[in-house]
């Protein structure tokens, strides 16, 4: 082999070799990106995935205090509708003395209208005539 083909074969090598030197340089560089990437992916789904969780709190609580006022609504309802039961059974055990009293309340009252119109629809009578009676 001459002297220039083993020149030429030498520069060639080296020529590869600092071709092969750059590629893995630019292939390091950019696995160290990657990962610098892959780093930063990961802080974001962390964030992300704490911020989900704590929307997540956020809603369970906001159900939570919902169902609360809910239950309490339902129970002070309950109340009511025992209270307003329990009149209506008073009222049912209790019907003949009520329909009694009533019925003795609007005899009361006719009497009144009766005697009043009584005593107005009377003539008139003097001192002397009430004295007799009306026989005079």
């Amino acid at each position: 082999m001459s002297t220039e083909s083993k020149n030429t074969r030498n520069s060639s090598a080296t020529t590869a070799k600092k071709a092969a030197a750059s590629t893995a340089s630019a292939a390091r560089t950019t696995a160290g990106d990657a990962k610098s990437t892959a780093k930063e992916a990961k802080k974001t789904t962390a964030a992300t995935a704490q911020s989900a969780g704590d929307a997540t709190q956020r809603v369970s609580r906001m159900a939570a205090a919902g169902i609360q006022s809910g239950q309490q609504a339902v129970t002070a309802n309950a109340a009511k509708v025992a209270a307003v039961a329990g009149t209506a059974w008073t009222v049912i055990k209790n019907r003949k003395a009520i329909a009694a009293g009533a019925a003795a309340g609007v005899a009361g009252v006719a009497g009144a209208a009766f005697a009043v119109g009584r005593s107005t629809a009377k003539p008139q009578m003097g001192p002397i005539t009430r004295l007799s009676r009306g026989r005079i």
